[in-house]
């Protein structure tokens, strides 16, 4: 047995459901039933993670017999982690909590035609930014001070040239990330899972403010997430003919992010981290994120997880073809949903485009049995009733043919920032036990 592997997998289990119990908190005889670990188990867990900066005490709790029973919390801002969307026009980026949180975000223009170094550059200039602000320069701009995270700010510059960045420990008095050297643990990139984050490797942290990585990381940021359109293989973050832009066929941005900006990195399809996002924020069962915007994908929750497939190139949704000899696709392709569909937005026949999504909808629905139908994405978020009404309309009508209940359609929540929000649970998924990195 892996006992290193076990620990992490409880700790796991003890972190989520800190988190799913808000700022009420819970009790360890709670966690000790929950989990089906042993009292013993769980105090040892919860000290970890106490000392560690990442549970607090909540108060106490009114027991049914015996002294009253402490209660503790997650500490949302004992760990961050930024989740990066970057769309063939624009660079979103988000820095979130351990409860998934925003609390700061950045948008930028970007041409992902423009070259890997032209975009390397503008998402090392964005995540500096989010994690606070950005002066221009030569070096892709300097982080200034930031207050209101966690009491002392994600980033502290001292002096005029910003040369010196402090790092702020965490609320427990630990230095949670600088335990770990993430860095230059290029091993890590994939995600932290919760026995990195409770294992401590001694206080003296690796200097990740040294070569081509950001002027300074705050201790708590965890790692990236960076989603954008795929197919791509998410295992080794390595991209591959990006509809549109084959010139990244084979570029290993996982890699190469990750020695920009000098922390862990992860890669995966924009529909796939939207997904995710989706099932982390509450959505239940097995469904499909359907995302029409610069492109068209879709996102794949079967059984709990995100269905990714052998080489990690499901959902390749708007490539389907239903039209043989239909209008070209920058696929390759002829009569493909995203051609058909775009056509129509272009056309400015949104009811059209409906009826194409719903079609390719009610494939998926055929073929998965699905329990529901969501909808994101920046034309989707433009026209909301147009898109759940006109591929719920195709959806009824299969229904009716097939003798089966309706598949629901609705509109993701999260609104355009679905994607980026999903990138950041890449790299906090599992650490909570989640599929994600």
């Amino acid at each position: 047995m892996n006992l290193l592997a076990l620990r992490s997998h409880n700790a796991a289990l003890v972190l989520d459901l800190l988190r799913s119990a808000g700022d009420e908190g819970i009790s360890r005889l709670e966690l000790a039933e929950r989990t089906g670990l042993t009292p013993q188990a769980v105090s040892k867990i919860t000290a970890r993670l106490r000392e560690d900066g990442l549970a607090a005490e909540a108060g106490r709790r009114a027991s049914t017999g015996g002294k009253p029973r402490t209660v503790l919390r997650l500490v949302p801002e004992a760990g961050h982690a930024v989740g990066v969307h970057l769309d063939r026009d624009e660079v979103r980026v988000v820095l979130v909590d351990l409860r998934g949180a925003v609390v700061a975000e950045r948008r930028a223009a970007l041409d992902l035609g423009a070259g890997s170094e032209a975009v390397l550059g503008a998402v090392r200039d964005a995540v500096a930014g989010v994690l606070g602000g950005t002066r221009p320069g030569p070096g892709g701009g300097d982080l200034a001070s930031r207050e209101g995270l966690g009491g002392g700010g994600l980033v502290s510059r001292e002096g005029p040239g910003g040369g010196g960045l402090v790092s702020r420990e965490g609320p427990g008095g630990g230095d949670l990330a600088s335990r770990q050297g993430l860095g230059g643990d290029l091993a890590s990139r994939q995600g932290l899972g919760a026995g990195d984050l409770v294992s401590r490797y001694g206080p003296a942290a690796r200097d990740r403010s040294s070569g081509a990585g950001l002027a300074g990381v705050d201790p708590t940021l965890l790692g990236v997430g960076v989603a954008l359109p795929g197919p791509l293989d998410h295992g080794r973050g390595v991209l591959h003919r990006v509809t549109g832009f084959p010139e990244w066929d084979g570029f290993p941005l996982r890699d190469a992010l990750a020695e920009r900006l000098g922390v862990p990195v992860v890669v995966d399809k924009d529909t796939n981290a939207a997904a995710l996002g989706l099932a982390a924020g509450g959505e239940r069962g097995s469904f499909a994120y359907l995302h029409l915007g610069t492109g068209l994908g879709a996102g794949l929750v079967i059984g709990g997880g995100v269905h990714r497939g052998a080489r990690t190139g499901a959902g390749e949704f708007g490539h389907q073809v239903i039209q043989l000899d239909g209008p070209p696709c920058t696929c390759g392709n002829r009569g493909c949903v995203e051609a058909l569909c775009l056509g129509a937005v272009a056309r400015g026949d949104l009811d059209e485009a409906a009826r194409v999504l719903g079609a390719g909808a009610a494939n998926l629905v055929g073929l998965l049995d699905i329990d529901v139908v969501l909808l994101g994405g920046r034309t989707v978020a433009a026209a909301p009733s147009a898109f759940t009404d006109g591929v719920g309309a195709v959806l009824l009508a299969r229904a009716r043919r097939t003798g089966q209940d309706a598949v629901p359609v609705r509109v993701a929540a999260g609104g355009d920032g679905t994607v980026a929000v999903g990138a950041a649970q890449l790299v906090l998924g599992p650490v909570f036990g989640r599929g994600g990195g």
